[in-house]
This record gives structure tokens, C-alpha cells and sequence, in this order.
């Protein structure tokens, strides 16, 4: 299976997948864990161009095609082999962050990133995305002050970067779960676990 965690920063992405991911684990599966950007050579470089704070001058459309070449180098080199050795991938943001980020925040078309994404990815789609969902005060406060490039773009361009995960989450009919992350650590891992249940056994039903 191939699982993503997203949405808005400080929204406890990172909190909630470390806890899902024990208890795949737990459950007995062979989990591979990465992020996006990141998770091999490649990705790492990019990332730290993307998110470390320098005085590299970086278009919005030039940020996004250097999200998605990373997303094709770790598509390519972990995420299809895990997937071909019957593994179960969790992922750390993917093409939905893109669209949003750079999309409805930043201005470029979010149709077009579909499309591109589509592309670089060969059309690998996750079986099911997490989409954590805050108010942006909530989250700017469990971010504080220690900020990346992108975090600290400040209070408008978040409130676009909500609006635009609960708009494309909307635009999908299956596969697409929002979380109301306000909540405890505890109560939100419960609902994450309790959904991911259904798709992991709609996935693993015999075939008649």
C-alpha cells in the first residue's frame, strides 16, 4: 500500500505519521517511511536548496519543478521498488503539496501541476492521503519561531495554503481523508488508524 500524510505546516503531520507507522509496524508490516522532498541523494540536495534559508533567488514556478524532480528521483528509486516488493510506503507529503504551495498559494495553475505531476510521477497515486487540517493560528503558533524558506511566508499565504487542501480534497471522490487535527495527539491517531483499516482491508481482499 502507498500512504500520504499531508497538509498545512504546524498542522502535526510529523507527530501523527511517526505514531501510524509504529503501529503498521505493530500490525505487522514492512513499512518504508520517507519524505517528499527527500529520501535519496538527490532529493536532499533539493531540499535543503528548497527549504534552508539563503539568498537564492528562486521563481515560484522554478520551486515547483524543483518539488517535482525530487518526487521523481524518489518515486523511481524507493517508492516503486517498495511498492514491487509488496511493501507498504508512508509518505511525507506529495503531489497534493505542490498543487496547494505553489498552486492556489502561489499562484500557479493548480490543473497544470496535476498534469505535470501526473507526468513525473508515471501516475503513481497513494491509496489513501491524511489530510491534517488546522486553523492557520493554531498552526503558525505550534510552529513558532524557528522557521524554513517556505514556512515563513507568512499569515495570508497559510490561509490560501488551507483553502487549498480543503478545495482539492473536495475534487476527489475516494482515496481522501481530512482530519480535524485540533484535537489530541491520541483521538486524531485513532481515527487515522480506524480509516486506514478500510482501505488496508478493501486492499488486501482475495480477488473472487
Amino acid at each position: 500500500m502507498f500512504i500520504v500524510f499531508d497538509g498545512v505546516d504546524g498542522a502535526g503531520k510529523s507527530t501523527q505519521l511517526e505514531m501510524f507507522v509504529h503501529w503498521l509496524v505493530d500490525q505487522g508490516h514492512d513499512v518504508v517511511t520517507c519524505k517528499d522532498p527527500g529520501s535519496t541523494e538527490l532529493g536532499e540536495q533539493i531540499r535543503k536548496v528548497l527549504l534552508g534559508k539563503h539568498e537564492i533567488p528562486i521563481s515560484m514556478r522554478a520551486e515547483m519543478m524543483l518539488f517535482t524532480t525530487a518526487r521523481t528521483q524518489l518515486i523511481e528509486q524507493v517508492v516503486k521498488p517498495a511498492l514491487e516488493n509488496k511493501q507498504t510506503v508512508v509518505l511525507d507529503r506529495y503531489i497534493f503539496s505542490t498543487v496547494v504551495y505553489q498552486g492556489h498559494a502561489g499562484d500557479l495553475n493548480p490543473d497544470e501541476l496535476w498534469t505535470i505531476n501526473v507526468l513525473a510521477t508515471d501516475g503513481l497515486m497513494p491509496d489513501i492521503t491524511f489530510i491534517l487540517d488546522v486553523p492557520i493560528d493554531v498552526a503558525m503558533n505550534r510552529l513558532g519561531n524557528s522557521l524554513d524558506r517556505v514556512e515563513s511566508r507568512g499569515r495570508e499565504y497559510f490561509e490560501r495554503v488551507r483553502e487549498g487542501f480543503l478545495t482539492e480534497s473536495k475534487r476527489w471522490p475516494t482515496g481522501i481523508e481530512v482530519i480535524d487535527a485540533t484535537r489530541t495527539p491520541e483521538a486524531i491517531q485513532t481515527e487515522i488508524r480506524e480509516l486506514a483499516m478500510v482501505y488496508i482491508q478493501a486492499n488486501t481482499e482475495p480477488e473472487v
